[in-house]
């Protein structure tokens, strides 16, 4: 014998707002998808970028104002002499472990630039650092500057303590006057053992956004029937009103 209260039926206030709540939620996640469809577009041309830019033959360091969309990653050539006495350390982690970028202005007849030389480990002697003298030809990838520091960290300038290549701010601290829209990547240059090791540059990028998008977007779908049903279920007749 069936109980009459496994009959009973949610009051109709419950079911909207649950329909209410479940509607945001579908809305959210298909935010979500779109979002993710959007920084595929973006990943799709950073790695257009990449492809075209970074392999080309080196050229100069274009004038004028840089952007990101049309610069970064531009395979670059510069000749000039480094300022070794300016250079500070900009704190990384590489697959060589944790340590440090070498950042070291270049002198060039046109303007001075900022050069990432290259990856120093933690703790390893000043003695074991090259520092080549006189005239030198760089090449490498343009860089956009990374102002203010990452999401967990600030550069403290006055410390001398750098988690980003803030390039308008290493330029106040070293009291030169840079370009300060962009900097290098520089190659490495010297035996494969020398430090800094240059040429580290991240040029391979991971692209899950399509299968992040299609997760939101199932999970919308998903949402969806479950809408649909509790919709079907409150208009259907009620199984008592059938039995009476």
């Amino acid at each position: 014998m069936t109980n009459e209260a496994d009959y009973i039926t949610r009051p109709l206030w419950v079911k909207l707002v649950l329909l209410g709540l479940s509607l945001v939620v579908f809305i959210t996640l298909i935010g979500l998808g779109n979002w993710q469809m959007r920084r595929l577009a973006w990943k799709n041309d950073l790695i257009e970028a990449v492809n075209t830019r970074a392999y080309d033959k080196p050229v100069a360091l274009p004038s004028g104002a840089l952007t990101a969309d049309g610069h970064a990653y531009l395979n670059v050539e510069l000749v000039g002499k480094y300022r070794h006495d300016l250079s500070r350390r900009v704190k990384a982690v590489t697959e060589l472990g944790p340590g440090y970028w070498l950042m070291v202005p270049l002198i060039t007849r046109e303007k001075t630039v900022w050069i990432n030389r290259g990856f120093l480990p933690s703790g390893l002697p000043d003695a074991e650092i090259t520092e080549p003298e006189g005239a030198i030809r760089v090449t490498g990838l343009l860089r956009m500057t990374e102002p203010e520091g990452t999401l967990l960290e600030a550069n403290d300038p006055e410390a001398d303590r750098w988690v980003s290549r803030d390039i308008e701010a290493l330029s106040k601290s070293a009291r030169v006057l840079a370009f300060t829209q962009a900097f290098v990547d520089a190659d490495h240059t010297g035996a494969p053992e020398a430090w800094p090791r240059g040429g580290l540059t991240i040029i391979s990028f991971r692209n899950n956004h399509l299968s992040y998008a299609l997760t939101w977007y199932t999970m919308a779908a998903l949402l969806l029937c479950g809408m649909a049903y509790v919709i079907y279920d409150h208009r259907r007749p009620n199984k008592l009103e059938k039995e009476a």
